[in-house]
């Protein structure tokens, strides 16, 4: 059988776009299945080395012309909440094609791309209240002044994306049925968000790298700092929790929006010494801040209906982390992570889940366990472009998906080898400073390790008669030295 055509629009690196590592990493697997042209913006010198010996790489705005000449089986464009998604979206109106909606809001893409790059002030304003009323036109006159009410998110601004569409894969329930509840009929898939699973650092070798106390409770949060953040949640939940445990420190890893004066946060809520601001970290600082870490939070609301990539992560690395209660969050399974509701509970919910934690190693190991197992499970990068491939087959008509070529075109892990050997699961690669599983004084010596996690993960959501989750959490926790 010949392979597919693909075209593939997406950003990659340098585009400054999480958008990038995503496909960085699922290239490789797609191309088990299609002949694959990488479509990007017109300018950008990709610095993957793997490209230029695996993929063609085009400039976005050659993908209508080469289509014409040469058509392709199938054209994906991802799109996203970014100015790195300009040319992908214009390739997008000329030829239409799948799309991979990554976030179903997409209004602060389109106010960049009709405002700040086409001056089309009086286009946005006459759209904003044509598609959502006197409220919407209320809203477009804050975004003109510069400022971002949290009721833009109830203003998608998709509907133009979706009608170039012929079809849309999400990594969420949550878009997939907003998408199909604006363009009823429109094809949909519900593709998992596939990465690499992180290695397993040592907790205090890696402290000892970043300068940080191995004895001190570490709390963190990773990703761009915004207003959305709940950042003053979380740090009044780190104010109470410093009364009782005055060694807890919150670490704010990424870069913060120039729309949002976080340090001034830390310093109204008297907690200077407590938090560190890291600024942007390279990934391979991202994945050590990770392991250092001995809660993390993962907290934003509203939602665009982002899947978030850098959860993921967090979850692969068996962190034990606390989510918002709101969209797409909401789709993972019980005892994977600790749902906060954006409420007026909030902060009560963060102190009272990460005294919790603190106070309960066994519940915080077979917590983050069950987060390593549930990542290892369903979100491979193997399973997503299979997920990809099924749904663009059956859309063309294609018959039977099976990949014809028997390995990935390249070793997405290679990054991890002078850190961890991929695959080896011996002592050195453990957390090694979690306390093992610790059994319920009311027990009996247990005669596996099913019944020495079954009551840390009843208090997580799950019972004893989830048999087939617990057989799987208690091997990884095996796997991650957290069970003696």
């Amino acid at each position: 059988m010949k392979m597919k055509r693909l075209a593939y629009a997406s950003p990659v690196n340098p585009a400054p776009s999480g958008i990038s590592d995503y496909s960085e990493e699922l290239l490789p697997y797609l191309g088990m299945y299609f002949d694959i042209t990488l479509y990007v913006e017109d300018g950008l010198r990709p610095t993957n080395p793997h490209f230029a010996r695996h993929i063609e790489i085009r400039p976005v705005s050659r993908l209508e012309r080469d289509h014409r000449r040469h058509p392709f089986d199938a054209i994906v464009y991802h799109m996203g909440n970014s100015p790195a998604h300009v040319g992908i979206w214009r390739a997008l109106q000329r030829t239409p094609g799948f799309v991979v909606l990554h976030d179903f809001v997409l209004h602060h893409f389109m106010l960049q791309e009709m405002v700040a790059l086409r001056g089309q002030i009086d286009r946005y304003r006459v759209e904003m209240r044509r598609r959502y009323g006197a409220e919407g036109a209320h809203v477009a006159e804050l975004m003109l002044r510069g400022r971002f009410p949290a009721a833009a998110f109830d203003f998608p601004f998709c509907e133009d994306v979706l009608e170039c569409a012929l079809g849309v894969l999400a990594h969420s329930r949550y878009v997939l049925d907003r998408v199909v509840a604006l363009k009823p009929g429109l094809p949909t898939a519900l593709v998992p968000m596939g990465i690499p699973l992180p290695p397993l650092i040592p907790r205090n070798e890696v402290r000892t790298r970043l300068g940080l106390p191995h004895d001190d409770l570490i709390l963190a949060s990773f990703g761009h700092i915004n207003p959305y953040k709940r950042l003053e949640p979380a740090l009044r939940a780190l104010r109470d929790l410093r009364d009782i445990r005055p060694d807890a420190r919150y670490l704010l890893v990424g870069s913060i929006s120039p729309n949002y004066d976080a340090r001034s946060v830390v310093e109204r809520l008297g907690l200077t010494e407590a938090v560190t601001i890291t600024g942007y970290v390279a990934r391979s600082a991202f994945e050590e801040y990770v392991a250092a870490a001995d809660i993390c939070l993962n907290l934003r609301h509203p939602t665009a209906g982002e899947t978030s990539a850098s959860l993921l992560r967090l979850l692969g690395a068996g962190r034990p982390t606390l989510v918002t209660a709101t969209g797409a969050f909401t789709e993972l399974p019980p005892g994977i992570a600790a749902q906060v509701d954006p409420d007026e509970s909030e902060s009560d919910l963060i102190l009272a889940y990460c005294r919790l934690l603190a106070e309960r190693p066994d519940i915080a190991a077979a917590m983050g366990a069950a987060a390593r197992a549930y990542v290892e499970r369903y979100h491979t990068l193997e399973g997503a472009a299979r997920g990809y491939a099924t749904f663009l087959a059956h859309q063309g008509g294609w018959g039977e998906v099976r990949p014809l070529r028997t390995t990935p075109l390249w070793d997405v892990e290679a990054r991890h080898v002078a850190e961890v050997r991929t695959g080896d699961r011996s002592a050195s690669h453990r957390f090694a400073d979690h306390p093992p599983v610790q059994q319920p004084a009311s027990a009996s010596t247990p005669s596996s390790p099913v019944q020495t996690v079954a009551g840390a993960l009843a208090e997580l959501g799950l019972t004893e008669d989830d048999r087939d989750v617990l057989a799987t959490v208690a091997r990884a926790m095996h796997e991650m030295g957290m069970v003696l």
